[in-house]
């Protein structure tokens, strides 16, 4: 990934959000652009007005984030790299209340799964807002003891908010996957270390055309670590597919794998070749 100074790298979300976080870890030394949605935050890399968007895509708790999965395929962007962010939630509310005030907790829907066990346990409703650091916002502006957030330390800290509990995820293992979204396509090259390729395929109207078109990774070796299907045009019948491999395509395994698949579908898209990060060894299952 790139690291250089004056970099504008748009996030959805408020200052604060754990995608905020995830920006200022990965390019410490850019200026962060939040934005009020994730379609927002892929327009503001397309149209110029930022050079990269942080996107979180699925998470270990919580599964995958939906709506990035049906920006995702039509999107004109590139993948350049991943990030893996363990998730601290703190539970805030503002000064003087406590945790015998309380009554709501406000977060995003992906934060309230992922802390649902101690939020029952704690007896607190439920609210649904945009995202974590806008709830933290509410909270301040509402002024009400009975209401809290579940936010990041950093979203207490802009907000001015007091932290009742730390870290109240149900998980210890609770972690957030990014990925990074550039204009240009920026593939590793070959032979740097352990490498992801993502792409977009559709497959051909034949019986068994999937099971066909995966048939090329398995006899020639290849990993893979993702398969999401969607919807094309409205219909149940899902066709269109993304798929993460490990390998680089200009390695002859997966570039024969990545052959056979292209002979049975109808298009066929590399969305990224971008290094792995090393976290992702943390989060591979077990083996057998």
């Amino acid at each position: 990934m790139m690291t250089e100074s004056k970099l504008k790298v748009s996030f959805q979300g408020e200052p604060g959000a754990n995608s905020h976080i995830a920006c200022n870890n990965v390019y410490p030394d850019a200026e962060a652009l939040p934005c009020p949605t994730f379609e927002d935050a892929f327009n503001a890399v397309s149209s110029g007005e930022a050079d990269l968007a942080m996107i979180p895509i699925e998470n270990s708790v919580a599964g995958r984030v939906a709506d990035i999965h049906h920006l995702l395929p039509t999107s004109d962007l590139h993948i350049i790299g991943e990030y893996f962010l363990p998730i601290h939630h703190q539970l805030m509310a503002i000064p003087g209340a406590s945790l015998e005030t309380i009554r709501t907790v406000h977060s995003h829907p992906q934060a309230l799964g992922q802390c649902r066990v101690t939020m029952r346990g704690l007896g607190l409703t439920p609210v649904t807002e945009s995202d974590t650091a806008g709830a933290a916002r509410l909270v301040r502006d509402w002024q009400d003891p009975s209401k809290a957030a579940l936010a990041s330390a950093l979203a207490a800290e802009i907000y001015g908010l007091e932290i009742l509990k730390p870290d109240v995820e149900d998980e210890p293992y609770n972690t957030t996957r990014f990925v990074v979204l550039s204009r240009e396509p920026e593939w590793v090259p070959v032979g740097q270390g352990p490498t992801v390729t993502s792409l977009i395929f559709t497959v051909r109207n034949l019986p068994a055309a999937l099971y066909k078109a995966m048939g090329g990774f398995a006899t020639n070796g290849i990993n893979m670590t993702k398969l999401e299907s969607y919807m094309v045009g409205g219909h149940f019948s899902a066709t269109q597919f993304y798929a993460e491999v490990d390998g680089h395509p200009e390695e002859k395994n997966l570039k024969r794998a990545l052959e056979e698949l292209g002979f049975f579908s109808t298009k066929m898209r590399i969305f990224g070749v971008f290094p792995a990060d090393p976290a992702r060894d943390d989060h591979a299952p077990p083996a057998e």
